[in-house]
């Protein structure tokens, strides 16, 4: 009974230690809410500054913005997915899962960094206005917010490898991560709707 006792204590101590964790990730998410909201209202007060350059409407194409908006929703579909296997430790399914979100996640960054090469080449690059300033430094924050949640996921795949279960820890770890890449969903909504839409009207 005493060594029954003393094993709830111990797992109810290291659960106590454990959930400040991802509240603290919270915290942190909120502080890049006043990160983006503050590259958002820039962009807002910079939309209109052309100086001669190129506009949204003439820049943008919505075949390859679609192609990306699929490319990073779908993503947070598949991490769905692998939190549901960890919830059941099946950890072989969390690293197909993270696998494939993690291609995912890459092809989003591929084609934005490709969008960006062709913008530069056409002569649209971030020097050229105040518009193209501010696009650039928005979504190019947020494109790098998905590339180090990239280096996140092969992270967490490689301790994943050759265990057996999933502790209490890794499930912290696998739970920041989701609400990290589900929080990039819903700025890149935001940048898709208020920068790109809204430019090409």
């Amino acid at each position: 009974m005493a060594h029954d006792t003393t094993v709830q204590t111990a797992g109810h101590d290291e659960h106590h230690h454990e959930s400040p964790v991802v509240f603290g990730f919270w915290v942190y998410l909120m502080t890049d809410c006043i990160i983006f909201g503050t590259l958002f209202a820039v962009f807002a007060v910079l939309r209109n500054q052309f100086n001669g350059g190129p506009s949204g409407h003439e820049l943008f194409e919505f075949s390859g913005l679609g192609l990306e908006t699929a490319l990073l929703l779908v993503s947070s579909i598949t991490y769905g997915f692998g939190m549901i296997a960890a919830h059941k430790n099946e950890i072989s399914k969390v690293i197909m899962w993270l696998g494939v979100t993690f291609l995912l996640g890459l092809g989003f960054v591929g084609l934005e960094v490709n969008e960006f090469a062709h913008m530069i080449h056409e002569g649209a690059g971030p020097d050229r206005s105040a518009f193209l300033s501010a696009f650039f430094t928005l979504v190019s924050t947020h494109g790098l917010h998905v590339t180090c949640g990239l280096i996140w996921i092969v992270t967490l795949m490689v301790q994943l490898m050759g265990t057996t279960e999933i502790p209490e820890r890794m499930m912290n770890k696998l739970t920041c991560l989701s609400l990290f890449w589900h929080f990039l969903d819903i700025v890149w909504i935001c940048v898709f709707t208020y920068v790109y839409l809204a430019s090409m009207i």
